[in-house]
């Protein structure tokens, strides 16, 4: 009887505790929780990205327009992020959605610079280590490596950190952002009518 209770007892205990960490992951506002959710919504939006650039590709643009179908995956797969780290991993209901925007695609746009620039740079830096060509490297290789890492360096050192302390946070930027915005989508509703 007795044993019957502690089992019990050590049950419920462990549920407790694990409804605690899912509470901790999915609600904290402390750094790894977040990073963690951040990772999650990276994630998301990658699959979204990837997706929907190949169905443009393969089956809209019927194998023509690659560039084309990656930049309509890349818009779709950035505006689900947006949202998911708006309403999940940041929970920045308190920040005015037209701010978040504007802030997010100037952030999109560094991220942007960042990889293709770096990418290319640590690509030509690679190409003149002659060891790695010894080592079995390509071209191919080269450009995966750089590609790899500077995504890595920038989703941490940069879209992270900026949407954690300035997209998805009030800041003195927002009215500005906001007029910005509003002016933006009453041009586009004006002419929208003609």
């Amino acid at each position: 009887m007795e044993t019957d209770q502690k089992t019990t007892t050590d049950a419920e205990h462990h549920n407790h505790s694990l409804k605690q960490i899912g509470n901790t992951l999915l609600k904290s506002k402390s750094l790894v929780p977040t990073f963690l959710r951040s990772a999650v919504s990276s994630q998301a939006s990658g699959w979204v990205d990837f997706i929907v650039g190949f169905v443009m590709f393969y089956w809209i643009f019927n194998q023509h327009l690659s560039w084309l179908a990656t930049g309509i995956g890349v818009v779709a797969g950035g505006i689900v992020n947006c949202i998911i780290c708006y309403k999940f991993t940041f929970r920045a209901e308190n920040c005015p959605w037209k701010a978040v925007v504007v802030k997010y695609a100037l952030v999109w746009l560094g991220n942007l610079i960042l990889n293709s620039g770096g990418t290319e740079l640590l690509y030509i830096l690679l190409k003149k280590w002659h060891i790695l060509e010894e080592m079995g490297f390509k071209a191919a290789g080269y450009y995966s490596t750089a590609r790899l890492v500077m995504s890595l360096l920038v989703s941490w050192f940069w879209n992270f950190i900026l949407q954690r302390n300035f997209v998805y946070r009030p800041s003195k930027f927002d009215p500005y952002a906001v007029r910005f915005m509003t002016s933006l989508l009453n041009f586009l509703h004006i002419h929208h009518k003609d």
